[in-house]
């Protein structure tokens, strides 16, 4: 058994695999009685200082999707989905190929209209040109332009001054390592280097949330561990809230806040799991146990 504080008002206690969780505001004496009772004895009790909760940026709640072939049949999407997003979370989600991962995201950056339900967002809704970041899979970056001028591109449909667009591209383009690289053309970058100048494209304009539908599935191994890394530095560095579509049950594990798992289709988002490790993550986190732990039971949730 193992009890912790968290945030000077919660207890978390497992017993036997199984979690609890318990307000010390309305339930200390009867938290208590029931340890005693039960079990007689505390095994041990550690403080976790954790980051307190942000407010939701965007709510969705019972988003449906259903889409209308040319035949006439019907394809549901997503069942009736609901989910709060933090402002500066990392939010992954994860599941089986065609749950509606995308889907999702997709109406979220307003490429797509839910046939029913709604977003609440804090603010009012974003503009899809300048509040919303979108990687996709592929880079889709202009051939004809230098990498500078790509990143620099939204900033210029903005209307932009070309001096500050300059500069933050620039800025961009040094934080995702590719400041010797402004002059080039993407056919002279490898694939990791392009999507990383697709990453900074999509930081320029400072956007209220960035969406990333699996940007590294295309990559070996290697970049993408070293991509992950990266982009650890790029959210630390931006507080950006980034939602994260990945079939990598690790990729999620070590990039994220919060994994959202999503059932068989027709999606709808099963089980959110606050992972709770250090944020200061590196290569190191991998040989855990607790994140391995987290792995077995998000692989349990998607068999």
């Amino acid at each position: 058994m193992l009890l912790s504080c968290w945030e000077n008002r919660l207890f978390i206690c497992w017993v036997m695999d199984n979690q609890f969780v318990f307000d010390l505001n309305d339930y200390t004496c009867e938290f208590f009685a029931l340890i005693r009772r039960e079990w007689g004895f505390v095994e041990k009790l550690e403080h976790v200082s954790v980051t307190p909760q942000k407010t939701a940026l965007v709510k969705a709640n019972g988003v449906t999707k259903i889409f209308r072939s040319r035949n006439g049949e019907t394809v549901e999407a997503l069942t009736p989905t609901t989910i709060d997003i933090a402002e500066g979370e990392f939010l992954s989600l994860i599941g089986p190929s065609g749950c509606g991962k995308s889907t999702f995201l997709r109406i979220l950056a307003g490429l797509e209209t839910p046939t029913a339900g709604s977003l609440e967002w804090r603010d009012g809704a974003p503009s899809s040109g300048s509040d919303i970041g979108f990687v996709f899979q592929e880079p889709v970056l202009l051939p004809w332009l230098t990498i500078l001028d790509n990143v620099r591109f939204p900033l210029d449909v903005l209307g932009v001054g070309k001096q500050e667009s300059t500069e933050r591209s620039k800025a961009m383009l040094s934080l995702v390592g590719l400041a010797d690289f402004n002059k080039a053309l993407p056919k002279e970058l490898s694939g990791g280097m392009r999507q990383r100048a697709a990453i900074a494209r999509a930081l320029v304009y400072k956007p209220r949330i960035v969406l990333m539908d699996e940007p590294f599935g295309a990559l070996d191994l290697l970049t993408r561990d070293r991509l992950n890394d990266e982009l650890l530095g790029i959210h630390a560095e931006t507080g950006s809230t980034i939602v994260f579509v990945t079939h990598s049950i690790e990729e999620a594990a070590y990039l994220s806040d919060r994994v959202a798992v999503m059932s068989a289709r027709p999606g709808r988002i099963r089980t959110v799991h606050e992972l709770g490790l250090n944020r200061k993550r590196s290569e190191a986190l991998k040989d855990d146990p607790e994140f391995h732990r987290w792995l077995a039971t998000l692989r349990k949730e998607l068999k």
